[in-house]
């Protein structure tokens, strides 16, 4: 019987587009959380679309209500007792970080927590720690207020 090889899509991404590999390290913060970003988005898109067909716009406007920085704050503030010491050193970096943007419709402090929660997000990301990233995306999911997460 023939040995199966588990598809790897970011060693195939890497292959196909002759992309260096890049030590995680060396990473700003604000490239992690523009990563983490995308990530995020994909996650919350695949939540909401495995939950049935339902119109576009529907979607969009759920998805929207989880990827705003005040939820992404709020998640933040749960999942910090659950990160490791590495985790939460990158978390604080992306907090910390310096944007050229500002927050739109938001407070600076949800914002700063927001980009340290995507940084650490394109972090695990990076580091192929997939299970872990979505551990505690879960574990900020659940967190929210019932009235927050609709069906």
């Amino acid at each position: 019987m023939e040995k199966s090889v588990e598809f790897e899509f970011n060693d195939y991404l890497n292959e196909v587009f002759q992309i260096q590999g890049v030590d995680i390290q060396s990473y700003s913060p604000l490239t992690l959380a523009y990563i983490g970003d995308c990530i995020y988005d994909l996650i919350i898109k695949s939540i909401v679309v495995g939950h049935g067909n339902k119109q576009v716009n529907k979607m969009h406007r759920e998805t929207s209500s989880y990827v705003q920085a005040s939820t992404q704050s709020l998640m933040m503030r749960t999942m910090q007792e659950h990160l490791t010491e590495e985790e939460h050193g990158v978390y604080k970096r992306g907090r910390n970080a310096k944007s050229v943007s500002p927050a739109k419709n938001q407070s600076i402090t949800d914002y700063r927590r927001a980009t340290g929660f995507e940084a650490l997000l394109g972090y695990l990301y990076l580091k192929k720690e997939w299970k872990r990233m979505i551990d505690l995306v879960k574990i900020g999911l659940d967190s929210l207020p019932d009235e927050k997460v609709e069906s």
